[in-house]
């Protein structure tokens, strides 16, 4: 029986929406579904929710929960990633709170900024440990990796772990129409084109029957910034540099040194930006878990509408050979070619039995290339820091983040990077 293993299974409605896919796609019938997590309670839920809606579904598949992630790993064709290391408590709270005391505020700090940085710290050697699991009972296994610091986690286990990885996010799958709905335009019949890195990966073309759709989009556009919306920074940044990001104005905000200033603190409400939204997030989804679960497990009959996670398509595509085009993190093997080699890069990508093959993007624009390398300097300066151990890396990470290095002095940088070292303690013990 082939193997779908989830690591990161107590992440319970995620791994319902990606197994639940699942089981609803014939190609994949027969598979075993084999879950692991360092939660046993939230395992134990998810194995449960999984399984009632398994016979609820008629699928052919199996599920099993695993304690040992060796055993869940061995002989597995495909492995799926949602962990999170440190959680909300403590890390998240030590990830916004610590900088607050420097000045330094955040959105999400899940990706870049100094939040982001210390996320991948505490979370590549986590995935390396599952890198080498992988080399010595499933070396053949695809990893699809939704964990987030998405550009440096899958790059780390390209390069680092040897392991064949592609990392998934929803901002290409949502952006366009997220876009078109927001600016009440007709979304039939697009021609679209989408490159850069992840969480700014670019909107590079847009069209319809051979028109080019962006001078109407910018109008739109500049008319709704005279009030104030939720997705004020993107459209701030389309109309400055050109072109749409994908990723959120929440997200956004602190990938630039132009938004989250303290001596500007009029820029927070003019683009309305939402300080500390991560942890806000957190808080709620805690609280409203437990209301969840009971729902969910009162129920007799557990339904499940496929969705639009990438997961279960691609496996469609490489079981079937019926390919599939996908949004995708991969290494810069001349993909981009003005971005680094050692980048990993967002790009289109057809999925078939063959594999991931990403396709050629050539330059991007300049200026789009410009922004995304200053996000690059910090991941690979991360990167660099988790393999050697070495803490001046951390500290050139963070003095190279272009928000992080817009606000505080480098004295105060090196400062905050020792406080929030020392507030990790254990989960960073590397650099202890």
């Amino acid at each position: 029986m082939s193997k779908i293993t989830f690591i990161g299974a107590g992440s319970t409605v995620f791994a319902k929406n990606v197994l639940g896919d699942v089981m609803l796609t014939e190609a994949l019938q027969g598979f075993e579904l084999a879950l692991f997590d360092i939660n046993m309670e939230r395992l134990s839920d998810s194995e449960k929710l999984l399984d009632s809606m398994r016979q609820s579904l008629g699928s052919r598949c199996t599920v099993r929960a695993y304690s040992d992630r060796r055993a869940a790993l061995n002989g597995a064709k495909y492995v799926i990633n949602a962990i999170q290391v440190g959680g909300y408590d403590p890390c998240t709270i030590t990830d916004f709170e610590i900088p607050k005391k420097y000045g330094l505020r955040q959105t999400i700090a899940d990706t870049l900024g100094i939040g982001g940085v210390f996320r991948n710290l505490r979370t590549i050697p986590v995935m390396l440990d599952f890198a080498k699991d992988m080399q010595e009972v499933c070396p053949d296994a695809w990893f699809f990796n939704y964990t987030n610091p998405m550009a440096v986690l899958t790059n780390v286990m390209n390069t680092v772990g040897g392991i064949k990885t592609v990392g998934l996010c929803h901002s290409v799958q949502t952006c366009v129409s997220d876009l078109f709905d927001a600016l009440d335009m007709n979304k039939d019949g697009l021609k679209t084109r989408i490159a850069g890195i992840n969480h700014m990966a670019w909107l590079l073309e847009v069209s319809r029957d051979g028109v080019d759709l962006y001078p109407e989009i910018k109008r739109r556009a500049a008319e709704k910034q005279k009030e104030s919306h939720h997705d004020m920074v993107r459209y701030e940044l389309m109309l400055r540099f050109g072109y749409y990001v994908t990723e959120s104005s929440e997200h956004s905000a602190e990938y630039h040194p132009y938004f989250i200033k303290k001596n500007y603190p009029e820029l927070i409400e003019r683009f309305n930006i939402p300080l500390d939204e991560y942890p806000r997030r957190c808080i709620e989804q805690i609280k409203g878990w437990s209301d969840m679960r009971e729902k969910i497990f009162a129920s007799q009959n557990i339904e499940h509408v496929r969705s639009l996670e990438y997961a279960s398509y691609m496996l469609e595509a490489m079981e079937t050979n019926n390919p599939y085009k996908i949004g995708g993190n991969v290494m810069n093997t001349g993909l981009i070619t003005n971005l680094p080699k050692e980048a990993c890069v967002e790009v289109p990508c057809l999925v078939d039995a063959s594999g991931i093959n990403p396709t050629y993007v050539g330059d991007l624009p300049p200026q789009l290339a410009a922004l995304n390398r200053t996000n690059i300097n910090t991941q690979l300066l991360t990167i660099e820091a988790a393999i050697t151990g070495k803490k001046e890396h951390i500290y050139h990470a963070a003095m190279l983040d272009p928000h992080t290095a817009a606000e505080l002095s480098i004295d105060d940088i090196v400062a905050m990077c020792d406080d929030l070292i020392e507030a990790h303690g254990s989960w960073l013990p590397t650099f202890k």
